[in-house]
């Protein structure tokens, strides 16, 4: 029996939410709002504009801030290169600086951007002074990275390196909620795993097991700290799982095999939830499985067509 579709969320009526435009800069600053203010002034920079967002009402200012107060969150993807030398470009032949970026305020005086590291980092390749942000009174904001991320379209390793270190960074600071408390910030468990295993191989082929462990790895019930010992844990497992299926690779190349696809045919090969039916399956339980498959792979049953029948998308590489 086909899984219920789900339902299609209801459009909002037309102008039914929020605030109008006049009513924006109305009434008293919150005040989180003014102190922002304030302390934006004494770190050198200039409020524009202190007004509430237009959908939820949250006073927040816009401001220019002194580019050298400006940092990205420590836990942020690392910067491309690339991508940030076409913005400069852009910027420069325009000779406007037209896309604020988000930022927050830390007890130290800097100013975390979440989402601006590469249009942070072309304004400073082109000598700017100052920057244009938008200032969020709430710190926590910056832990809502992935959801922000406005300039360039997060790769896999790219996420799951940026949730991980969210984590150790929050995990650093004392936070003693739950990992559950942060499923809004880190999307998906499975993330947490597979930035540990990127962290200990940068070219490690998540690709190829993401799927399987969107189904069966969930966030868990204990502290942050006590969690990231269990993700290196799980880690571990998933890496003892890439082992054997290299393995499995090796054995086809033996036998004449050339393919970009012999990983994904392995790991279909070997994914016990392809016809599973009923309640979720664990993580340790499906692992176990898959290593053990994995391990008993016999090359020699594998036929041309069947690999061809495998070609999908090709796997991931992390330049």
């Amino acid at each position: 029996m086909p899984p219920p579709r789900k339902r299609r969320k209801k459009a909002a009526e037309a102008a039914s939410r929020g605030l109008a435009a006049g009513d924006l800069a109305s009434g008293s600053p919150s005040p989180e709002a003014s102190a922002l203010r304030t302390a934006v002034e004494a770190d050198g920079g200039l409020p524009l504009s202190l007004y509430r967002d237009p959908l939820g009402g949250h006073w927040q200012l816009l401001a220019a801030l002194p580019i050298d107060r400006v940092e990205p969150t420590p836990f942020q993807r690392d910067l491309s290169e690339a991508h940030m030398g076409r913005l400069a470009s852009v910027i420069d032949g325009l000779g406007r600086f037209l896309d604020p970026i988000i930022a927050v305020r830390t007890e130290s005086g800097r100013y975390w951007t979440p989402n601006g590291n590469h249009r942070l980092s072309a304004m400073r390749r082109l000598g700017a002074k100052s920057i244009v942000a938008l200032v969020i009174p709430e710190t926590e904001v910056a832990y809502k990275i992935l959801a922000l991320n406005t300039e360039k379209a997060h790769n896999l390793r790219e996420k799951a390196l940026e949730v991980v270190r969210m984590a150790r960074d929050l995990s650093g600071r004392g936070d003693k909620a739950p990992e559950t408390q942060y499923a809004l910030e880190f999307e998906e468990a499975a993330f947490l795993t597979l930035g540990v295993c990127y962290e200990k191989n940068g070219r490690f082929p998540g690709g190829a097991y993401h799927p399987v462990l969107k189904r069966v790895d969930d966030f868990l019930a204990e502290p942050l700290a006590a969690a990231l010992a269990i993700r290196e844990g799980r880690a571990a497992r998933v890496a003892e799982l890439e082992e054997a299926v290299s393995a499995a690779i090796q054995g086809l190349k033996e036998r004449g095999f050339e393919s970009p696809y012999l990983r994904a045919f392995v790991v279909a090969r070997i994914n016990p939830l392809r016809f599973h039916k009923g309640d979720k399956p664990s993580f340790d339980a499906t692992l176990e499985k898959m290593i053990g498959s994995a391990k008993k792979f016999k090359p020699d049953s594998v036929k041309a067509e069947h690999v061809a029948r495998a070609a999908g998308a090709p796997e991931e590489t992390p330049s």
